[in-house]
């Protein structure tokens, strides 16, 4: 179980710290929900900077579409989209998740499915897991679901606020009862996240120069 100390208090301290520290960080960077959601998917297991590389490609190829990318080769998709790595995989899953929204009526008809059930339906969807369908509920779609990922659990972990293996759905209902369901706050939460842990608590955390270095020994870590 998480332990106690990831109330709503302590949650709140450390976005406040994080803030203070970094400021707003205008995430998700993309100009339409479908591009949200495409980069949701390419974003798995690499850097945004490589994403930006491959979302570049298919602008450049006009195929930020939805009809565009059904109807492309896979082959040529995953020529594209290349730079974000695992591309044969990502195009099959892209491929996927783009017939399901087809199904479904399209980008726009999703935003008319309640949150749990359209959560459930994109997991059912071949190559999206938890933290994806939550990227794309939460910042698509804004829905107030608190994405949880590598650097959450770093983070927190460090901290002594969780062991840093419970489960996904353990670890997103636990910051969601804390922090009550507020779309901008989450958004702007799980941005600075990703900042603080891509730049300061890393995998070699730099602990004298850290925003949060008095909240982990007031914890006593």
């Amino acid at each position: 179980m998480v332990r106690s100390l990831v109330d709503l208090q302590t949650c709140k301290a450390i976005y406040d710290d994080l803030f203070h520290a970094y400021g707003p960080q205008h995430w998700w960077p993309a100009e339409t929900p479908f591009e949200v959601i495409i980069g949701a998917v390419l974003t798995q297991n690499t850097a945004w900077t490589n994403v930006e590389k491959a979302l570049g490609n298919l602008r450049s190829a006009d195929a930020l579409e939805l009809d565009r990318l059904i109807e492309m080769p896979e082959e040529q998709l995953a020529g594209l989209i290349r730079p974000a790595g695992y591309f044969n995989v990502k195009a099959a899953r892209l491929k996927n998740l783009c017939r399901f929204i087809a199904e479904q009526g399209g980008v726009e008809a999703l935003d008319n499915h309640p949150t749990e059930p359209l959560r459930h339906d994109l997991l059912g969807v071949n190559g999206v897991g938890p933290e994806t369908a939550d990227d794309i509920l939460l910042y698509a779609y804004h829905r107030p679901v608190f994405v949880i990922d590598a650097y959450t659990r770093r983070v927190f972990s460090r901290m002594g606020l969780i062991t840093g293996d419970e489960s996904y759905e353990n670890l997103r209902r636990t910051f969601q009862d804390s922090l009550g369901p507020e779309v901008g706050l989450f958004n702007e939460y799980h941005a600075l996240i990703v900042h603080h842990a891509k730049y300061y608590c890393n995998r070699r955390p730099q602990c004298e120069v850290c925003c949060l270095r008095k909240k982990c020994e007031q914890i006593g870590i």
